[in-house]
């Protein structure tokens, strides 16, 4: 395992690059800890300076072979709520004992498996955790705002368009961008519906921390579907 990496360093290592998510769901083809190590060293190969990725048996392998930091999430389902990006305590315990530099989660406003909403949870997570690095994965500039108030690292917009109360909303979100980078002084980190190198360069010019760019990267079947699609 590597060494756990202070708050300033962890930050100064991803500021102003790109950030990959290794994630294949068991649904997809490419469900596999030695895919997901081997697709994070290629996006280490090719520059990227963090990874993210989905679950123990992952971040295990992609340690393996690579030494940046990483964004550490569970996505776990659970009966009567919608919050499945590290929904519980029990997630929050497994990443930290794996010694991810950064936890992200779920800090929309819906409520979460065990009926708290993250107002509730996120000062006993903090009490629990104190050194560690959380990332608020938000949908609105309220969820971002209640994130920055409850005492988060960094703000995420991972889930912008992804919420039923944001669907439609056009992808990457620039618009939450601008308003997060302006009003917070805790990075802001760009993530969700960013397909295009174009645009990657557009949100880094608003002055995000880093960017995290997952399926437009990893997941070929889903890029193969858009070239299909075009056709069709």
């Amino acid at each position: 395992m590597f060494y756990m990496r202070s708050k300033e360093n962890t930050f100064e290592r991803i500021h102003g690059k790109l950030i990959v998510s290794c994630q294949a769901l068991p649904t997809e083809p490419l469900h596999s800890p030695f895919i997901m190590g081997r697709m994070a060293y290629a996006a280490m190969l090719g520059g990227a300076k963090g990874i993210r990725a989905n679950g123990v048996e992952d971040i295990r392998e992609i340690k393996k072979t690579v030494d940046l930091p990483i964004i550490g999430i569970i996505k776990k389902d659970y009966e009567g709520s919608e919050v499945f990006i590290t929904p519980t305590m029990d997630e929050i315990a497994l990443l930290h004992e794996e010694g991810v530099d950064i936890i992200a989660i779920d800090a929309t406003k819906r409520v979460r498996p065990d009926g708290t909403t993250i107002s509730e949870i996120f000062p006993k997570i903090r009490e629990t955790y104190p050194d560690q690095l959380f990332m608020a994965d938000c949908s609105t500039y309220e969820e971002a705002e209640e994130a920055y108030r409850l005492g988060f690292d960094c703000i995420g917009t991972t889930l912008s368009g992804y919420t039923s109360y944001t669907k439609g909303v056009e992808l990457p979100d620039i618009a939450l961008l601008e308003r997060l980078v302006k009003d917070f002084d805790i990075p802001v980190i760009a993530e969700g519906g960013i397909w295009t190198p174009e645009q990657v360069k557009r949100i880094f010019e608003i002055g995000v921390h880093t960017a995290v760019v997952g399926t437009a990267i990893t997941r070929p079947m889903e890029i193969t579907k858009r070239f299909v699609e075009a056709i069709g």
